[in-house]
């Protein structure tokens, strides 16, 4: 048992319209479950959270479970996914729940990619449960991945399981102005530098802002300047995270675009 961190909906860096769908494929539905089972409609959901890795999703997950009145949430890993027998049984016996599984795409890939049976039945558990409950059972099904392509088709194809698939993308501008100011709130960041900073960082994750906020924390303390964040700094930190990094660090930062990616990949 865990208590997870509270996130406040002003922690939540994402755009309105992908707000919008997490509030009414979410908050919305939770709230009108009473109307809904007078109506004699299914009270159970599947959601699929998809996106780069580092956008977001596991952040957007907590934000979810702080803010759902009343719910009891099952956080399941994919190397869990073997007890997902006993997490189903607490999700019945504590609903209303939010059963969420992190990386589903490894338990559910293609079948033509599985690597033997265990997979196979691993996948199948997973579908018999979603399929399994009541139509009166108040569970909700949160699924994240990184790689939808990879995802079953009779995981994420089938109506019924899956009823709602969000994207968590890389931060636009506007986003990522407001990621500067979320991570560096106790620093001062001129607008200049501020412009800077967004304008050379289009298509990076979330997580590459944090850790450029980080950065330019750093310089300003080794300078004697304590959170006072100069050009020189955005211009060192962006140089060595983009430029002089090379592409594997690039990646594991999230700030290689997907069509770099896929050169060096295809370069081998």
């Amino acid at each position: 048992m865990h208590r997870l961190p509270a996130v406040e909906r002003q922690d939540v860096i994402l755009s309105p319209q992908t707000m919008e769908l997490l509030d009414r494929n979410i908050f919305e539905f939770a709230r009108t479950r009473e109307g809904l089972k007078i109506l004699r409609q299914s009270l159970q959901k599947g959601v699929l959270l998809y996106g780069p890795p580092g956008t977001g999703k596991t952040h957007t997950i907590k934000y979810l479970a702080s803010n759902l009145p009343a719910h009891t949430t099952l956080l399941i890993s994919a190397n869990q996914v073997g007890q997902l027998d006993n997490y189903m049984l607490l999700a019945r016996l504590l609903q209303p729940s939010m059963v969420v599984i992190e990386d589903v795409d490894l338990i559910g890939r293609h079948r033509t990619e599985m690597r033997g049976p265990k997979e196979e039945s691993l996948l199948n558990r997973l579908l018999n449960e979603m399929d399994g409950l009541h139509q009166d059972a108040e569970i909700l099904f949160v699924l994240t991945t990184n790689r939808p392509e990879e995802i079953e088709e009779a995981l994420a194809a089938r109506p019924g399981r899956v009823d709602q698939a969000i994207e968590i993308p890389a931060p636009d501008a506007d986003c990522r102005a407001r990621l500067l100011r979320l991570y560096g709130s106790r620093m001062s960041i001129p607008a200049d530098v501020a412009a800077f900073a967004v304008e050379r960082t289009e298509g990076v994750s979330a997580a590459f802002i944090k850790e450029l906020v980080r950065r330019l924390a750093q310089q300003s303390i080794a300078r004697k300047a304590q959170g006072e964040v100069s050009m020189e700094d955005a211009e060192n930190a962006l140089q060595d995270m983009r430029v002089r990094s090379g592409y594997l660090s690039q990646a594991l930062l999230g700030g290689a675009p997907a069509r770099e990616k896929t050169a060096s990949t295809n370069r081998g």
